[in-house]
C-alpha cells in the first residue's frame, strides 16, 4: 500500500466517520442519503471538533443561564419588539430578493422572512440606520456573532434541517409571537413555543424544524452565540474560521450593502439551475425511460471517478 493510496483512505475513512458521528448524534436523523450529500456534510469533519472541544453540554436545548451576557436582550426586549414591527410594517422584514442569501434560500419559499442586524463583523448600515437601539444592545454583546429579526406567517411551517456550521449556537428571544403552543420548534424532537419576552438557547445542529399552526406571525431576534470552547486554541481557530465564513456570507437588507462570494455564487447557481432545470424537466417528460437508465449510469460513473482518485 503505497502512502498517497494510505493518506487518502485516512482521508476519506475520516470524512466519512464524520458524517456517520454528525448523523448518529442525537435521536432526529435526515435520512442517510440526505445527510451524505447535505451542505451540512462539508463541514463534518469541523464540527466533530467542536462537539468534542466544546464547553456546553451535547445536548438539543441549552441552560439560558449560563449565558448572562444576553440578559439585557430580555431585558430589553419591549425596545427591540417595538424597533422590529416599525421594520415589519415599513415592508423591511423580507425575503431576500436577488436570491443572494445562501443560508436560508429554502426558507423563502415557506414565507419565512428576515431583517439582518449583525453579521459575524459589524452592524450591516441599513440596521445601524432603522433600528439603532437594537443594533447598539447587540454589538456590545462580544459573542453574538450574528443577529436579525426573523418573520415566519401563520400557517407555515420549515422542513427538519440541520444547520452546517458547530461553532455556534443559536439564541430565540420572542418579540410578537402568537403565544401559543401551536407555533413551536422541535429540536430533535424536543418541543419549545415561543412566547413573548422569553428566551431560548439550542444547538441548531441537531434536526430542527418549525410549525405555526396559528393565524398569527411570528417575529423574533435570532441569533448566533459563538461556541464557548473548552481549548483556548480552538477557540481562536473557531474566531478565525467564523470571521472567514463570515466575510464570505455577508448578507445585505438594501441593494447598496456589501454581499458575500458565497452568497453572489448562490444568486449565479439559483439563476443557471432555474434556466436549466427547466431543460431537464422538459426532457425528462420527453424521455422518461431514458432518463430512470442514465441516473443509475450518473451513479457509477461518480463511483468510478471516486474509485481512481483512490487507487490511481
Amino acid at each position: 500500500m503505497s502512502f498517497s493510496f494510505a493518506a487518502k483512505f485516512a482521508v476519506l475513512s475520516l470524512f466519512i466517520g464524520s458524517i456517520l458521528f454528525v448523523h448518529l448524534r442525537g435521536k432526529a436523523r435526515l435520512p442517510v442519503l440526505r445527510q451524505f450529500v447535505n451542505h451540512s456534510a462539508l463541514f463534518a469533519p469541523y464540527n466533530t471538533l467542536m462537539y468534542l472541544f466544546s464547553g456546553v453540554p451535547s445536548k438539543p436545548y441549552l441552560d439560558r443561564s449560563k449565558f448572562p451576557e444576553l440578559d439585557v436582550l430580555r431585558d430589553n426586549w419591549e425596545t427591540i419588539r417595538d424597533e422590529a414591527m416599525h421594520l415589519f410594517d415599513e415592508g423591511y422584514i423580507r425575503a431576500a430578493e436577488k436570491n443572494n442569501d445562501a443560508g436560508f434560500g429554502s426558507f423563502f419559499k415557506k414565507g419565512w422572512k428576515r431583517f439582518y442586524l449583525k453579521w459575524y463583523d459589524k452592524p450591516l448600515p441599513s440596521a445601524a440606520a432603522l433600528c439603532p437601539k437594537t443594533v447598539e444592545l447587540v454589538s456590545a454583546i462580544p459573542n453574538v456573532k450574528g443577529a436579525m429579526f426573523a418573520l415566519l406567517p401563520g400557517g407555515s411551517h420549515l422542513n427538519p434541517h440541520r444547520d452546517p456550521f458547530a461553532g455556534s449556537l443559536r439564541y430565540h428571544l420572542g418579540l410578537s409571537t402568537p403565544n401559543s403552543d401551536a407555533c413551536r420548534i422541535f429540536v430533535d424532537g424536543e418541543e419549545y413555543a415561543w412566547r413573548d419576552g422569553e428566551d431560548v438557547m439550542f444547538d441548531e445542529t441537531y434536526v430542527h424544524w418549525v410549525k405555526n399552526e396559528t393565524e398569527t406571525t411570528r417575529v423574533i431576534l435570532f441569533c448566533d452565540i459563538e461556541r464557548p470552547l473548552s481549548s483556548g486554541l480552538m477557540t481562536r481557530i473557531n474566531r478565525w474560521v467564523s470571521a472567514q465564513l463570515g466575510r464570505a456570507t455577508a448578507p445585505q437588507n438594501l441593494d447598496d450593502e456589501r454581499v458575500g462570494g458565497i452568497n453572489q455564487a448562490y444568486a449565479w447557481s439559483k439563476r443557471f439551475s432555474d434556466s436549466f432545470s427547466g431543460v431537464v424537466k422538459q426532457w425528462k417528460r420527453r424521455n422518461p425511460k431514458l432518463y430512470r437508465i442514465l441516473r443509475p449510469v450518473l451513479a457509477v460513473v461518480v463511483l468510478v471517478i471516486l474509485w481512481k482518485w483512490l487507487f490511481g
